[in-house]
């Protein structure tokens, strides 16, 4: 392992399942997380926002962007969605809205509890699309509907 960059010599299959297993903690975190605590959904936030990212990267590694390209690109999901736009990932106008919003929405996450963002469902929804269409791109003969996806849980 590069103690410097880590994650440099996984392949695209390897961050998409690391980004599925993110997606899925977020979801049965979701499960358990009580209503109307806005604090308490902060976890699963956080969960989701890291399989976004790491779903945009297996994205972006596929359509042949260098690992230390995107890894020079911190924690901005904004500018990530508009690189894997630009390498022909069509998104609904409001996923792409909302992503466009994310530029450092992971960071305010991990370390400002009070922070105004974006609500968890809109997040969430976010990543459903979002590893809908990764997955059809890079697993293309594998199932990417919801259903399938959640019958792991």
């Amino acid at each position: 392992m590069d103690a410097a960059y880590p994650g440099r010599e996984a392949s695209v299959h390897d961050i998409l399942e690391l980004a599925s297993h993110y997606r899925t903690a977020a979801i049965l975190l979701g499960k358990c997380s009580p209503r109307g605590k806005s604090l308490s959904h902060t976890p699963r936030r956080f969960l989701a926002l890291h399989s976004i990212e790491l779903h945009l990267n297996a994205f972006l590694l596929a359509k042949g962007h260098e690992s230390n390209k995107i890894r020079g690109l911190h924690h901005d999901i904004g500018e990530r969605s508009r690189w894997a736009r630009d390498a022909g990932l069509v998104f609904r106008k409001r996923t792409e809205a909302h992503l466009a919003t994310l530029k450092r929405e992971y960071v305010v996450t991990r370390s400002d509890p009070a922070a105004t963002l974006s609500q968890v469902n809109r997040v969430m929804a976010t990543l459903e699309q979002l590893s809908q269409k990764v997955r059809k791109v890079i697993d293309p003969d594998k199932p990417t509907s919801k259903k399938t996806a959640d019958s792991k849980l």
